[in-house]
């Protein structure tokens, strides 16, 4: 069984998700004060700000979720939903073979006048469009300083 570092943890973030380094071992140290020695917990010990960081690491393939159900003494079904560190992934995320080429547009904010007859869709330039197809940096929770 492969054991998951505060190191290696902290790398593959960086490696994935475009922080800097003091800011993953932060975030790293703070995902493992939660697993503890186990590499599954339940989600019900979760905050939302945590839950929305849990997600962002299972869209990278860091975090797998899933849940297990359980028939109680009276019969009912019970879901328990957990997460669970999928450790290969982090390894190879953490050996530099994972790093990911961003290609991020930069968007100009406008303003924008806004009153009952216009339509603030029209307002839109064509790049703010097409910005929201492109693989864009996606908003981060308070973790991160973004």
């Amino acid at each position: 069984m492969n054991i998951i570092t505060l190191n290696d943890l902290s790398k593959a973030i960086v490696n994935r998700l475009d922080v800097d380094e003091k800011e993953a071992q932060r975030v790293a140290g703070f995902i493992l004060d939660l697993f503890g020695y186990e590499d599954r917990i339940i989600d019900n010990i979760l905050d939302i700000e945590e839950r929305q960081l849990f997600y962002m690491l299972e869209e990278e393939g860091m975090l797998i979720s899933g849940r297990e159900e359980t028939t109680l003494y009276n019969g009912r079904e019970w879901l328990t939903h957990y997460w669970q560190l999928n450790r290969n992934t982090i390894l190879k995320y953490a050996k530099n073979g994972g790093k990911r080429s961003r290609n991020v547009p930069s968007i100009k904010r406008q303003t924008m006048k806004i009153s009952k007859g216009n339509d603030i869709y029209s307002s839109l330039s064509k790049d703010m469009w097409s910005a929201r197809k492109t693989n864009r940096k996606k908003p981060i929770c308070y973790f991160f300083n973004i």
